[in-house]
């Protein structure tokens, strides 16, 4: 029997080898035991970092979208059409100031009012508030300029005059086409960050330039995610967005990009004293992500501290450290059994803690979600069912409890689930995402998104079940099909007349193929053929709106409440007005005109020719630019002909472009003596040096087959020159084509 002293002597011989050694097996085993344990750390950090950033933006977004529609809504109401177009009115103005004061109280929105085209103040929400806005001028806002040219408008910044934090929604108030001015939402953010309460989790919102307006960290508020340029920090200065906010960086020393996309970043923060610094200042690591809010400029950043991440290092560390030690302590057990005895349940008792407390937060994430989740063992028995799945399938967990999962799907969605939870490992994808029938307890069923995602704890497989309520999305996909269903009617019904009254026009195409004014007739109703598709695009949120008002007033009406029904009607009129807009500038274009040469004004030719090429350039993505001022233009010609021309060389253009990425037309002007010409330049291939002498011949075209019949630009050329005018075409020297129109200017009263 080997005893202990036979061991002991070898090992006092060889002392400082054995320690050396030993030493150097500590370093490697920690060494190891602390770069995996972060690497681990690291990955659950990120991932539940990236659910909290995940929830949060969800929440913002939520709050946003509640908003987002409301300016839409107002700009359409008679009572601001009334303020903007009679502004010395002190009874339009004062009927609109108790308007928007009604809405504020019932959104519950910070601010609201309306601002001419100027961008002065015509009323507001607050009229009565010793910091009214009626007067003020915020031409200067981002989210007016957007508006005032017809686009919705977005844009966070600082009151001018609360200094409160705000969210700014912008919409024009247009009244037939015209833009008279433009209506606000102000939400109040400042209620947003009170929502989020942990320590080790800083949440931050920026603007586009980095700007850091909401923020768990009040010292972090304005300041910047990276150093703004001088360029920058001048044009967020010159549109008062943060008053005069000095907008400084964050004090980040160091950045550390990781493979997932996260950063690892450290940050000197002023307000944390460490003692063990110099100079007083901490510096502290925090790993960073963050994402993108869809079509509302925010960037959402979550900054999640790593000392957790540390702790558990340092923790593996020392158990690491035990261990070794234990393992080099068993030669001496006889004299240590108890000490290791003890420090083992130590261990086993913070082990137990740690578990524990962990269980308990993540069942209060699981309680507090906004879905229904629920966990389920390898077999498919139900573990877990939070709040919301109580409250969606009317059980109670006790109750529920060991059941199998199935109970809660329809029959026909069961046999899909149970294959996916049966399923070899190898053979189970990552998660399933169906559409399906949720069973509730009295056996009602209600549809439901369901995704069962795969997750192992303790080395055994388990799953975890996300359940959303989609009863509303889908009574709202019934309502639209059916809508797109009569919609998709009329189109036939359409489309079928229109074929009938293109065969009709190609007929007498033929009959009168020499006869000029014919064939220009014949030509415009064949582009009216093209816009047909857009014209039913165009009709198609009318139609659908006007059905949604009708069915909310019979509902109404059915509770006896007439006067919202009334408003409801009120607003399928306004529908129909628009529509009845939409069609009016096609009737106006296919009618023959008198041929003779009158005083025409620009702004009217270029009017009617973008509402008949509006459809074409929307769904081609085509950008297009006419120079300003036109109304005070006027040129000899025929409003009719001459409208003719410009649609078809835009539609030319557009044609010339099929192959070209970014589809631009420019059309620009030069006044002369006696006469006005016009250049309309497109971005194509241009027109091959021979062909451009015979642009201009009839039945000549470049276009493939069933494009065209070559008959369009020989009929603008006669136009112009019948219009005392000249038509020519050359090539840019840069690429495209330029058409060239040159008119005599005409004379009117009043215009110099």
């Amino acid at each position: 029997m080997i005893s202990l002293g036979s061991l002991i002597q070898p090992w006092r011989k060889h002392r400082i080898l054995v320690s050396v050694m030993a030493i150097i097996a500590y370093a490697l085993i920690t060494g190891q035991t602390a770069s995996l344990s972060r690497s681990q750390g690291m990955d659950a950090l990120q991932s539940r970092a990236h659910a909290d950033l995940n929830r949060y933006i969800l929440s913002l977004q939520q709050k946003l979208d509640r908003y987002n529609k409301l300016p839409s809504l107002l700009s359409t109401h008679s009572l601001l059409h009334d303020a903007l177009k009679n502004p010395d009115s002190a009874a339009a103005r004062s009927a609109a100031n108790v308007y928007l004061e009604y809405v504020t109280n019932t959104v519950e929105a910070a601010d609201v009012y309306l601002m001419d085209k100027e961008g002065t103040t015509a009323a507001a929400s607050n009229w009565a508030e010793p910091r009214s806005f009626v007067g003020q001028n915020y031409s200067f806002r981002p989210y007016f300029q957007d508006a005032i040219v017809g686009k919705p408008g977005r844009y966070f910044a600082l009151g001018t005059m609360s200094q409160r934090r705000g969210y700014y929604f912008s919409y024009p108030v247009t009244v037939r086409d015209e833009i008279l001015g433009v209506v606000v939402v102000k939400i109040d953010l400042n209620e947003i960050e009170s929502d989020w309460s942990d320590p080790n989790r800083h949440i931050l919102v920026t603007d586009e330039d980095g700007v850091v307006f909401i923020s768990t960290e009040e010292d972090w508020k304005f300041r910047t995610l990276h150093p703004l340029s001088p360029q920058d920090m001048q044009r967020i200065v010159e549109s008062l967005r943060y008053g005069d906010r000095e907008l400084h960086a964050l004090e980040i020393v160091e950045r550390k990009r990781r493979d997932d996309g996260s950063q690892l970043i450290t940050l000197i923060d002023g307000k944390r004293i460490d003692n063990a610094a110099l100079d007083g200042i901490a510096a502290t690591q925090y790993l960073m992500q963050s994402r993108m809010m869809a079509d509302s400029g925010l960037n959402v950043v979550i900054l999640a501290s790593t000392r957790e991440v540390s702790r558990q290092v340092f923790n593996a560390v020392i158990l690491a450290s035990f261990v070794y030690v234990a393992v080099g302590l068993l030669v001496m057990f006889l004299m240590a059994r108890d000490r290791i005895k003890r420090e083992r349940e130590r261990f086993k008792q913070q082990r137990t803690e740690a578990l524990e407390e962990n269980e308990a937060r993540i069942r209060a994430i699981i309680d507090n979600t906004q879905a229904g989740l629920i966990t389920l063992d390898a077999q498919g028995r139900i573990e877990s069912f939070n709040t919301t799945a109580e409250r969606l399938f009317r059980y109670d967990e006790e109750n529920i409890r060991e059941q199998y999962f199935s109970i809660l799907v329809g029959y026909q969605d069961r046999r899909v689930c149970w294959d996916h939870i049966t399923a070899a490992d190898e053979e189970r994808p990552q998660e399933l995402f169906i559409e399906a029938s949720g069973c509730r307890q009295d056996g009602s069923l209600f549809p439901i998104e369901l995704v069962i995602g795969q997750m192992r704890v303790a080395g055994v497989n388990r799953f975890i079940v996300t359940i959303h309520d989609i009863t509303e999305r889908k009574l709202y996909e019934q309502e639209l099909q059916q809508a797109r269903d009569e919609l998709e009617s009329r189109v036939e019904s359409r489309t079928a007349d229109l074929t009938r009254a293109n065969e009709k026009l190609l007929e007498e195409v033929t009959q009168h193929r020499n006869t000029q004014n014919e064939l220009i007739q014949t030509a415009k109703l064949a582009v009216l053929g093209q816009m047909s598709a857009g014209i039913n695009h165009e009709l198609n949120q009318p139609l659908t709106a006007i059905r949604a008002y009708a069915d909310n007033a019979r509902a109404f009406l059915g509770m006896g409440k007439t006067e919202v029904a009334a408003s409801n009607l009120d607003e399928i009129g306004g529908l129909t007005e628009r529509m009845a807009k939409i069609i009016h500038p096609l009737k106006e274009f296919s009618r023959k005109s008198s041929g003779q040469p009158e005083p025409v004004c620009l702004q009217a030719v270029r009017d009617g020719a973008m509402s008949i090429m509006y459809g074409r350039l929307s769904k081609q993505g085509a950008e297009i630019s006419w120079p300003e001022d036109l109304s005070r233009i006027y040129v000899m010609a025929d409003m009719v002909r001459l409208e003719q021309v410009m649609v078809n060389l835009i539609s030319n253009a557009l044609q010339a472009m099929e192959e070209v990425e970014r589809k631009r037309i420019e059309i620009s002007l030069q006044q002369q003596e006696e006469s006005l010409i016009i250049r309309v330049r497109d971005y194509g291939p241009g027109i091959p040096s021979s062909e451009l002498g015979r642009v201009f011949e009839p039945f000549f075209t470049t276009k493939q087959a069933g494009q065209g019949l070559g008959l369009g630009l020989s009929i603008s050329h006669r136009i112009i020159e019948n219009l005392n005018g000249r038509l020519s075409v050359e090539n840019h020297r840069d690429g495209g084509a330029i058409f060239i129109i040159e008119l005599p200017l005409a004379q009117v009263a009043g215009i110099e």
